[in-house]
């Protein structure tokens, strides 16, 4: 799945908060990938259907520096990643064992992966931050992936940070991390996210010139009709 340049366009321009605030009024709770870190600061925002990767704990059988030749690998994966998709390994968490380092990372942008995003960790910290490839991660480790775990698959369901990602639900990173919109909801976020997100930057310009927010923030009628007013003279 390829996601069409207006999609993006529109999702960069909503944080991952508002999405969260707009999947709420929708049911999604659970939407947030725990412990997604920027690895650095200002990666900006980025937005892309998830390509997902699969690990589960190391067993001495498998998780060998010898399996990552083998067909199902993090080297295959990566060969099957379409440009513009943000990878989403499932690390169950491990802080011990890093996922991917400056090659594996360096081939990634190569390809046109838009980020990759994981509730693990990566190694070769410098080498990875010189790919310019962008990532969120919950910390560097030397070890590498085999110290820890044992990759499985790609393009399944997977858990990162606690939440289920399906192959092509939408992912939006930022500064507070990894959000998701499944894909059946994405069209009703388009059409409410970038409402709601005007709408809490008007509420900011009121409370910069003094406005208390009782009925600011949430609106009463009053308030309503003020930005009501304010968005036909647009």
């Amino acid at each position: 799945m390829s996601l069409d340049p207006k999609i993006v366009e529109t999702l960069k321009g909503v944080s991952t908060a508002t999405l969260t605030t707009v999947l709420l009024k929708k049911g999604l709770r659970n939407v947030w990938m725990r412990g997604t870190k920027p690895l650095q600061p200002s990666q900006g925002r980025v937005v892309g259907p998830a390509f997902t990767l699969r690990f589960v704990p190391a067993r001495e059988d498998l998780a060998t520096p010898e399996s990552w030749a083998s067909p199902i690998s993090t080297r295959a994966a990566i060969e099957a990643m379409p440009e513009g998709c943000v990878a989403v390994a499932d690390a169950m968490g491990v802080l011990d064992a890093g996922i991917f380092g400056d090659i594996l990372c360096s081939r990634m942008k190569k390809r046109g992966v838009a980020a990759l995003v994981t509730d693990g960790v990566m190694r070769d910290a410098e080498g990875v931050l010189g790919t310019g490839l962008p990532i969120w991660c919950n910390g560097v480790a030397a070890p590498p992936s085999v110290a820890g775990l044992t990759f499985v698959a790609w393009q399944q369901p997977v858990a990162c940070g606690g939440v289920a990602v399906f192959p092509d639900d939408i992912v939006v990173v930022d500064e507070d991390g990894a959000v998701l919109i499944p894909a059946k909801f994405l069209d009703a976020v388009l059409a409410e996210a970038p409402e709601q997100e005007r709408m809490e930057a008007w509420i900011m310009t009121e409370v910069d010139r003094g406005v208390p927010l009782p009925g600011l923030y949430p609106m009463n009628d009053e308030t309503k009709a003020r930005y009501k007013a304010w968005k036909d003279g647009k």
